[in-house]
């Protein structure tokens, strides 16, 4: 990934150097790329799915137990 720079010219403060600075940030996108890749979720492994879908199963049918056996009651 290709840095930004910026130099100070003649007669200019470092406030405006570090305002041009966040400028070229945001024009280049790159604070948007690391924001996306930062909170991105990987997807799951197949050995994680199959992880999850057994204990979907397994909830399911626990509940669907405890529903027979009227312990399910909603208050």
């Amino acid at each position: 990934m290709p840095g930004i720079f910026v130099e100070k010219k003649e007669r200019e403060n470092s406030r405006q150097v570090v305002s041009r600075f966040v400028r070229a940030l945001r024009r280049s996108g790159s604070s948007y790329r690391a924001k996306k890749d930062r909170f991105s979720k990987r997807p799951l492994s197949p050995q994680m799915k199959k992880k999850a879908a057994l204990r979907r199963i397994e909830l399911k049918e626990k509940y669907e137990r405890a529903e027979k056996l009227g312990l399910n009651q909603k208050r």
